[in-house]
């Protein structure tokens, strides 16, 4: 990243949030802390609780709240705001980073918003030409549709993620129990057809050229009639295999269709498109624009195994939010960054 000599990039990392997914956040938002040379970088760390109010890293609350937050983020030179999931991930955060005018990691309020809706992205891709596994939507465990529903399926959240409240559902009570449980945590359940085949991922990265990269897959192994659910990702090891093993068509195929969803939402910076790989071809699974980003996460182990290690990962989408801003986030432009203090607002999330 080119700066005046001396120059030192003051960053603001974001973690936590009011979602199920707030101590997946935090251990991205450490690892990103950690990750940025303190010679270069003068990381300043937030939290948002649980209860939706923000912390410094030490979780002691933040003199004025949102308003210490936004005094903040306007002496910022870029932000990273590594939230997952529903007020974060979902456009909410990008759109008040827009209004501060920093520049930011990741996708803008309109991409956050239509990759956290699951069915709206489903609808998108189709008219991108990525086909999607069959599904619909209910707000209510009785609605007459869930008679109708071929067994097994597959019940999940309409905005959630970290798979939380996915569930395999193989009787006509086990899909009333899912959708009731799904719908703890969000308005809308999405009750999909079970599929079987390979799940593959596909990380997307853009360079600070524009250049869109799409890194090389990742298979998530899981035992016949299993999902890749919550207890799979975060209390074992997850089998995770990348490179995955593809021939050249099914690798080509992932790729363009994964560059094909980004563009689609209008994703920027970085985003994991998840495919099932099956007899009839892919299907879509879903995006995430700001996926998990620990250094064991599926997307930085995708950028390990194409050379690029986490720290060099980081700065590259660092210094893309920063050449690729639209004009109205920036306040300081990439090569002339006023020079900071190197005092610590906060250390770094624990």
């Amino acid at each position: 990243m080119s700066t005046e000599p001396g120059a030192v990039i003051r960053v603001v990392v974001i973690g936590g949030g009011a979602s199920s997914e707030h101590e997946v956040s935090l251990a991205s938002a450490a690892a990103i802390a950690a990750a940025l040379d303190p010679a270069r970088f003068d990381v300043v760390s937030l939290t948002i609780r649980t209860d939706g109010s923000w912390a410094g890293a030490d979780g002691r609350p933040l003199p004025g709240d949102l308003a210490g937050a936004v005094a903040i983020l306007e002496r910022a030179d870029a932000a990273i705001p590594a939230l997952h999931g529903p007020r974060g991930e979902d456009g909410t955060l990008a759109a008040l980073l827009d209004l501060v005018g920093v520049p930011y990691v990741g996708s803008g309020v309109e991409a956050g918003a239509v990759a956290m809706s699951k069915s709206v992205t489903k609808l998108i891709a189709a008219a991108a030409g990525v086909a999607s596994t069959p599904g619909f939507v209910v707000a209510d465990a009785s609605a007459p549709i869930l008679a109708e529903a071929a067994l097994p399926a597959i019940v999940k959240p309409d905005r959630a993620g970290s798979s939380h409240g996915v569930a395999v559902a193989r009787t006509r009570a086990e899909l009333t129990e899912a959708v009731r449980a799904a719908l703890a945590l969000d308005e809308r359940v999405l009750v999909e057809r079970f599929v079987r085949g390979r799940e593959i991922d596909v990380a997307v990265i853009e360079h600070p050229d524009g250049r869109l990269e799409a890194l090389p897959p990742l298979e998530i192994v899981v035992p016949e009639g299993a999902v890749f659910d919550a207890e799979s990702k975060y209390e074992r090891e997850p089998d995770f295999r990348v490179p995955a093993p593809v021939d050249d068509a099914l690798g080509g195929a992932l790729e363009a269709a994964a560059l094909a969803v980004f563009r689609a939402v209008g994703a920027r910076g970085l985003a994991r498109v998840d495919f099932f790989a099956t007899g009839d071809g892919l299907l879509l699974n879903e995006i995430n624009t700001f996926p998990g980003f620990t250094r064991r996460s599926q997307v930085p182990r995708m950028a390990a195994a194409a050379g690029i290690d986490y720290p060099t990962l980081v700065e590259l989408l660092l210094t893309t939010a920063l050449t690729r801003a639209e004009p109205h986030r920036v306040r300081r432009r990439l090569g002339t960054t006023t020079q900071h203090t190197a005092t610590r607002e906060s250390a770094p999330v624990a």
